[in-house]
């Protein structure tokens, strides 16, 4: 059996792309599961969230976190808590806030700047990379690690 965790690269040319990326990630998500995104600003993090939303079956608006730290989705099949990380000085920022009490709701935690946590983060977190795609200008690679897509 191997130890290897399966992960796979797609490119997006757009961001209703990026979108629809994310709704398929959606489904495969458990409670209590967290998605941590490694990008730059202006890689596509805040619409891959948007896309686990609308996978999760949230239909309102979905917007950054980077002044509020967390927003918080309900009525969907699963709560989606979004964290923008960005701000925050380490992973004891992170419980200081209150990430065991997110963690243990069942709901979904998307995490932009996971950098800065990484030692927070549960074993099983599924990693999100979104970076330019160097063969043409607006696309994104994006390479999902630690779940399979449908």
């Amino acid at each position: 059996m191997s130890t290897m965790t399966p992960y796979v690269s797609y490119i997006s040319h757009s961001e209703s792309e990026t979108e629809a990326l994310g709704a398929r990630l959606a489904k495969r998500l458990i409670p209590g599961a967290v998605v941590a995104y490694r990008g730059g600003l202006g890689m596509g993090k805040t619409a891959f969230t948007r896309g686990l939303a609308k996978g999760l079956g949230y239909s309102g608006r979905v917007t950054s976190p980077t002044f509020t730290i967390v927003n918080e989705y309900e009525g969907g099949r699963l709560p989606l808590f979004h964290f923008d990380m960005y701000r925050l000085e380490n992973a004891d920022a992170l419980f200081d806030i209150g990430w065991e009490d997110y963690l243990d709701r069942d709901g979904v935690c998307a995490v932009e700047w996971s950098e800065q946590v990484t030692e927070a983060l549960p074993p099983d977190t599924v990693w999100v990379r979104l970076e330019r795609c160097p063969e043409a200008d607006g696309w994104r690679t994006i390479t999902i690690e630690g779940v399979e897509l449908p």
